[in-house]
């Protein structure tokens, strides 16, 4: 009930905030695409939202993600985000132990861990795109209508990437580890993984990744509203926290779940394509995910730049 009055909350503020934008600024969207030094839109002419867009256009969303990541200039990223997860991984250990320690300390400790933790389930993500989709329907809004459309778009397109990469790599998730950090059991026989589900799903994780698209496409729809992106990647820090504290991810499964939630939001969000610029002509991406120890617990630093 909480997490559904969260995303009634989230959206009604989203709303607000474009009236009060268009009451002070009344910025066209055409100049704010032109002024973003981050992305170049191709000229593409955007298509007629269909109810069936979403699942038509994923089969796309592979292609196109295919195409941006695996590339020269991405060799830099990759090796970025190889090394992070190696070193998240040899770090397992000890940031998982006193997060398990933190959870088991107390009830609001557990609870809190087990509310943030359930913002990737899915469930958030899906009420947030219903949402935008019935106030597009009702107010005729075809912003709205889009952007809930989008989100499915890249939940789905994103989620089937990471449940591949899932049966692929077999990890365990900390709660069942038979070892310090976790078992890697690569191509695993699917039978096992389809009973033992928790034996094999760790990495990457598709809770940071469905998360992060959401944020994505919101953000890329309604960037008049600045105070989605800050607000999105909080939220997303705190469920990577909660889902280390509860056992169910290991902060090394997160490096590659924001790439790929970050890829497939800008993706679905730009249908008429998109390019990444730093205004120089050069493309650029990074993330920095790293654990944090201190006397009064564990947690986590978060900081994604494009």
């Amino acid at each position: 009930m909480m997490k559904l009055f969260g995303c009634i909350f989230f959206f009604s503020l989203t709303l607000a905030s474009i009236s009060f934008s268009r009451q002070t600024l009344a910025p066209d969207s055409s100049s704010i695409a032109r002024d973003d030094p981050v992305r170049r839109p191709l000229n593409t002419p955007l298509k007629p939202i269909r109810w069936y867009t979403m699942f038509e256009r994923m089969p796309y969303d592979w292609g196109r993600w295919a195409d941006l990541s695996f590339r020269k200039d991405k060799v830099e990223a990759w090796a970025w985000i190889t090394a992070l997860s190696t070193a998240l991984v040899l770090t397992d250990d000890d940031t998982y132990t006193p997060s398990d320690r933190f959870y088991r300390s107390s009830g609001s400790a557990s609870y809190w861990s087990d509310f943030f933790a359930g913002f990737g389930d899915g469930r958030t993500q899906f009420a947030l795109a219903g949402a935008y989709a019935v106030y597009g329907i009702v107010f005729d809004d075809d912003r709205a209508f889009r952007t809930g459309s989008q989100i499915v778009e890249a939940v789905l397109a994103s989620g089937a990437v990471v449940q591949l990469l899932k049966h692929v790599t077999g990890r365990e998730s900390p709660f069942v580890r038979s070892t310090p950090t976790g078992r890697w059991s690569l191509f695993p026989n699917q039978i096992d993984y389809s009973r033992y589900v928790p034996y094999f799903d760790a990495f990457p994780s598709g809770h940071v990744c469905t998360s992060l698209a959401t944020v994505i496409v919101i953000a890329e729809n309604y960037p008049e509203v600045t105070w989605v992106r800050p607000l999105g990647y909080v939220l997303t820090g705190l469920l990577g926290v909660g889902m280390v504290n509860n056992g169910i991810h290991w902060y090394s499964d997160y490096p590659l779940g924001l790439f790929l939630g970050y890829y497939f939001g800008m993706i679905a969000a730009h249908p008429e394509g998109f390019e990444f610029s730093d205004g120089t002509g050069t493309t650029q991406a990074g993330f920095s995910l790293l654990p944090r120890l201190n006397r009064g617990g564990v947690g986590m630093s978060l900081l994604v730049s494009f």
